[in-house]
């Protein structure tokens, strides 16, 4: 069974969303079956390359607010990360055009390394004070993922380089209907849209194997643990108070 998982490094829902799906599957008796293909999707994707700002920054003018709300924001999505085992830094992070990450992730997908790159991103991205917009630090998380670091290179100073996958894959998560990410699809039968709890990937794992026709899980669960990142780039913060 495929499971294909839309995501983009900047979204903290697809960062907490990765790390419950994989406590699901590790519940699903079928888990040695299940092929995992993580699929492009960028919220920003008109953003200019080398605009790279404070997340924070970002945040308090894209939505309105004052910094302190904006770190406000940050802080509820780091307690949700935080109750799932992950570091998340609140405050320090930078953000900016993912396309070269998503190019690089799909090079990482042709050698087998995949899973290992995106996972090591996230790390540095939310957990550690490195950032991913710095071709160097991108360079060295690719080695340490197991990639060579001249085709790496060649592939980052390459622009044309596995841009067409990336496009080819949000071409098809429009196709599929999906405005926002974390978005799982289960052998083309199944969708699961959001950061949902792990036993909610376990059943619809369950169910997929079983080839049912089922009614697609989407958006937020009440208590605010489906919550995702929409495509204008805003991500749902659960209400004060909401179970992690």
């Amino acid at each position: 069974m495929r499971v294909e998982i839309w995501s983009d490094i900047a979204c903290p829902w697809c960062y907490i969303g990765k790390a419950r799906f994989e406590k699901g599957l590790e519940s699903f008796a079928h888990r040695a079956d299940v092929e995992v293909v993580h699929r492009s999707f960028e919220l920003d994707p008109g953003h200019a390359k080398g605009d790279v700002a404070p997340v924070v920054d970002m945040l308090a003018a894209k939505f309105g607010r004052s910094r302190q709300e904006a770190l406000a924001m940050e802080e509820q999505v780091a307690s949700h990360a935080r109750s799932e085992g992950l570091g998340y830094r609140v405050g320090d992070r930078d953000h900016g055009s993912t396309f070269d990450i998503h190019r690089l992730l799909h090079l990482a997908k042709a050698r087998g390394r995949q899973d290992e790159l995106l996972s090591l991103v996230y790390r540095a991205n939310f957990a550690e004070e490195r950032s991913v917009y710095d071709t160097g630090t991108l360079v060295d998380l690719a080695v340490e993922a197991g990639l060579d670091e001249a085709e790496t290179r060649a592939v980052l100073g390459d622009a044309d380089a596995y841009a067409e996958e990336v496009r080819a894959d949000e071409r098809e998560a429009a196709e599929l209907g999906a405005t926002g990410v974390p978005f799982f699809v289960l052998d083309r039968r199944y969708g699961v849209s959001g950061g949902q709890p792990a036993e909610v990937f376990t059943q619809a794992l369950e169910q997929a194997w079983q080839n049912r026709a089922i009614t697609p899980l989407v958006g937020v669960t009440e208590d605010g643990q489906g919550a995702a990142c929409d495509s204008d780039g805003s991500c749902e913060i659960p209400q004060a108070g909401a179970r992690s």
